[in-house]
């Protein structure tokens, strides 16, 4: 074999193995489970499939559980961490602020989950929430805050908001109920499609860390 030959084997073996598939763990509640959806028109296949349209060998992982908190995150993120998964996205804390569970609780097991995905060498984007006034200015203060003093810690990366895509923490319920289910909570298909438009690129920030 010649040495130009040579090189374009060792070239072309060298992008095969950066090509390899990333896999990434979505842990979350009803969100990121698809609730009310078909299976294809969730989350987890729109992402997967956006990401796909965007160039990126990726397998995503629906670890949604509908209904869930942190602590319920927590307690199954050890074994949602199998070999295979190299990246995590962490959307948890909704249902928290649905029971009015204290923040510091909330933000215990969220640590648990970055530091489980720090041990096992899982790179993680946190997805942050805001809380409604309704529980006070010191307790919106602790919730809010927790999500990226956590991605800070732990030197993770970090979006605000699921909702990105529609407008986030600003976002208007009038100009969002196109995009919503009739419960006004969970999104839509066409909801899920510009969520994931939002989220997108932070979800490929994750991928290049991993790459």
């Amino acid at each position: 074999m010649g040495k130009v030959t040579g090189a374009i084997v060792v070239s072309l073996l060298a992008g095969m193995v950066w090509a390899e598939p990333v896999t990434i763990a979505a842990l979350g509640d009803s969100l990121t489970q698809g609730y009310g959806l078909p299976i294809e028109q969730g989350f987890v296949p729109q992402l997967e499939a956006w990401l796909a349209n965007a160039g990126h060998d990726v397998t995503l992982i629906n670890a949604g559980v509908s209904g869930d908190t942190t602590q319920g995150g927590f307690s199954r993120v050890a074994w949602t961490l199998t070999p295979e998964v190299d990246a995590m996205i962490v959307t948890l804390g909704g249902n928290d602020l649905l029971r009015g569970i204290g923040p510091e609780v909330s933000r215990a097991n969220l640590e648990g989950i970055v530091q489980t995905a720090r041990d096992a060498g899982v790179e993680v984007l946190v997805v942050g929430m805001q809380a409604p006034g309704n529980y006070g200015p010191d307790y919106k203060q602790a919730f809010d805050a927790m999500y990226p003093e956590i991605a800070e810690e732990f030197d993770t990366l970090y979006v605000d908001s699921f909702f990105t895509g529609l407008g986030g923490s600003e976002i208007d319920p009038a100009d969002a109920r196109s995009f919503m289910q009739s419960d006004g909570v969970h999104p839509n298909a066409e909801g899920v499609a510009q969520i994931v438009e939002g989220l997108g690129p932070s979800v490929q920030a994750l991928i290049a860390r991993v790459e």
